[in-house]
């Protein structure tokens, strides 16, 4: 019974604080941003609430406090994509009708930052994604990748696009590729992107034109240039060798050429009396050419 007293007391003393007026607390009220979606994209999560410090009916500072049937205060932004930030301040004149009778003590918050971007539709060139293929060993591709269609329409928050440089990434997904190809592939945008952006089209056609580089070698002929009489070589008669790689497209071209280690006394190095072997001739179609040894010793006397 005692009980039942004193929590009976106790609730009719709350009730009859709340009634009172000249309550001051500090409450995070609910705001929703209003702004032509179909022109505008905001790319981080909008302030939901403003920090103020109101003044008021007990019961009505309860309600506000945990948000019972508050409604939201609308900021309206006519352009968004103008600024990066919203003072408080600006708001407080319209705040302060909107929650009249309560009255605003002092708003919180120095600024809400808000990002939204105009969205915009531009065109990109379609790049292969340098991480989703992989060439076999001394595969080489002969041109660059080839699309259909040349371009792709991607729709979206504008700093989002000036990220791809007009460029988007293609994800071709082969490994070791050895031969040419032709493949459709899916156009996808990463899950993170995936909110702030679009594509237009859904797929796209990659063709791929590649030419085989083989390992090869040669023994050289030696051809001394502008050797005065009296240098020579410490070893006079070097087996030098010529390691290469060669297109396969012009294996029977390499078979007529005549290689030559051209040593040139006039481009010595001086400091350490070698000289470095010269291949001649130097056909475009060769890569990696390697030789061994690259350079020789030189020898001064009679």
């Amino acid at each position: 019974m005692v009980v039942l007293c004193v929590a009976a007391a106790t609730t009719f003393w709350i009730l009859n604080a709340l009634n009172k007026d000249d309550y001051t607390t500090i409450v995070d009220y609910p705001i929703e941003f209003q702004f032509d979606q179909e022109r505008y994209i905001p790319v981080e999560p909008l302030p939901p609430t403003l920090e103020i410090e109101i003044n008021g009916n007990g019961w009505d500072l309860l309600r506000k406090y945990f948000n019972f049937n508050t409604q939201p205060f609308i900021v309206n932004l006519d352009q968004p994509s103008s600024r990066d930030y919203l003072i408080p301040s600006e708001l407080r004149r319209e705040l302060s009708e909107f929650l009249s009778p309560t009255q605003i003590l002092s708003l919180s918050n120095d600024t809400l930052k808000i990002e939204i971007d105009r969205i915009r539709s531009v065109k990109m060139r379609p790049v292969l994604d340098s991480m989703s293929y992989s060439l076999g060993k001394n595969i080489r591709m002969l041109t660059e990748p080839e699309f259909d269609p040349k371009e792709i329409t991607v729709t979206g928050a504008e700093s989002i696009l000036e990220i791809y440089d007009g460029k988007f990434p293609v994800n071709l997904d082969e490994r070791r590729l050895d031969r040419d190809l032709t493949k459709n592939v899916k156009i996808e945008i990463s899950k993170e992107l995936s909110e702030f952006i679009s594509i237009e089209e859904s797929s796209i056609s990659v063709h791929i034109d590649v030419v085989a580089f083989l390992e090869g070698n040669k023994r050289m002929k030696l051809k001394k240039v502008n050797f005065p009489r009296t240098v020579h070589l410490v070893e006079e008669d070097p087996s030098i060798m010529m390691y290469y790689l060669v297109d396969e497209r012009y294996t029977d071209e390499l078979k007529d050429l005549e290689f030559e280690a051209v040593l040139n006394y006039s481009q010595r190095n001086r400091q350490d009396s070698t000289i470095a072997v010269q291949v001649n001739p130097m056909p475009p179609f060769l890569d990696q050419v390697r030789v061994e040894p690259a350079t020789l010793k030189l020898s001064y006397g009679n």
